[in-house]
């Protein structure tokens, strides 16, 4: 347990008959990303709550660097920063007064702050910027002070909540080449978003849908372990093949799909490419695929099997929950954020 940074059993949160998060069972490595994937409303934000002690789970246990959570969480407030989806700092105050009175939260003394400021300062680039409302920044500087504020007292742990949901690529790729360099430093960090390119950059990642843990592991062992094969198809009507496929919903569940090709998972149109996931152990997957399209008239101009993406991985998990979800008795349950 030495080098697990967060652990958490049997962790689940009900609010009145809502189950926001359901038995989920999470290792968090220290000194690495781990990410948190899901679509909104999967309890990825609900499940960040509780990990820092702003929740009190309805059941489970939960350690985080060696402290029982939530009976130690003020004991752990000065080991982690926690940054929100939402810009949580003051949009009245410039950025310099924003870092001074986050220094004053952490209980920096007035030595060490100034020295701090100035180091988080220099590495987020904000030296332009101190003089200007938080309020009045893009959403890239609003994001780089958020991370300079909630890093100013050197944390060993961060939590951060969908941080690039409301910057451009180039700002979130120089966002996370940031997170690197704080791992590096020794920073664990529990990163959520619902961007299939960032899931990819984490060390390891647990996907979560409806308050549950669909599947766990790095990128590459999740790939590795899809319960499907992935075909790439070329055609000039790939929306002809898209409705052939799925009758009722082009890009729909495997409930839907046409009888003529049953072991089809599902679609998702690329421009003029199709990636259609079918059945694991199906021999001659391209063959057989592209000869139920030319039956049907439908024009095929090559099939070949390529390597899930994490994309793929979401959808094969998220669907193989529901089939085990229909099956059984139903059940009262929502989802919350």
């Amino acid at each position: 347990m030495s080098e697990i940074a967060i652990s958490a059993r049997g962790l689940s949160k009900n609010f009145g008959p809502v189950e926001a998060v359901r038995e989920l069972d999470i290792d968090v490595p220290k000194a690495q990303i781990y990410g948190f994937l899901g679509p909104n409303g999967s309890g990825k934000s609900t499940t960040i709550r509780m990990l820092c002690g702003l929740l009190t789970p309805s059941d489970g246990e939960i350690q985080v660097l060696g402290l029982d959570i939530p009976k130690q969480a003020e004991q752990l407030k000065l080991d982690i920063g926690y940054m929100t989806q939402k810009f949580s700092l003051y949009a009245d105050l410039t950025a310099r007064e924003n870092l001074g009175f986050m220094s004053e939260i952490y209980s920096l003394d007035s030595k060490r702050a100034k020295q701090r400021i100035n180091d988080v300062v220099e590495r987020y680039e904000l030296g332009h910027l101190l003089g200007q409302f938080a309020g009045t920044l893009s959403g890239g500087q609003k994001q780089r002070l958020a991370l300079a504020a909630c890093t100013l007292h050197e944390p060993r742990l961060l939590l951060l909540d969908e941080p690039t949901s409301a910057v451009d690529p180039e700002n979130r790729r120089a966002f996370w080449e940031s997170l690197f360099e704080l791992v590096d430093e020794g920073t664990t960090i529990l990163v959520s978003t619902h961007y299939m390119d960032e899931a990819e950059r984490c060390h390891a990642l647990a996907i979560l849908d409806e308050g549950c843990l669909v599947a766990a592991g790095t990128p590459d062992e999740l790939s590795r372990g899809i319960d499907a094969q992935v075909l790439l198809l070329h055609s000039s009507s790939p929306r002809a093949i898209s409705k052939f496929l799925f009758p009722d919903h082009s890009e729909g569940a495997a409930s839907h799909v046409s009888p003529a090709a049953s072991f089809v998972h599902s679609s998702a149109q690329i421009g003029n490419t199709l990636r259609v996931m079918v059945e694991r152990d199906l021999e001659q997957a391209e063959e057989k695929l592209a000869s139920v399209l030319t039956s049907a008239g439908l024009p095929v101009e090559s099939c070949e099997r390529v390597s899930p993406s994490l994309e793929d991985v979401f959808v094969a998990a998220t669907q193989e929950r529901k089939r085990h979800r229909d099956e059984e008795p139903e059940t009262n349950t929502a989802e919350t954020a």
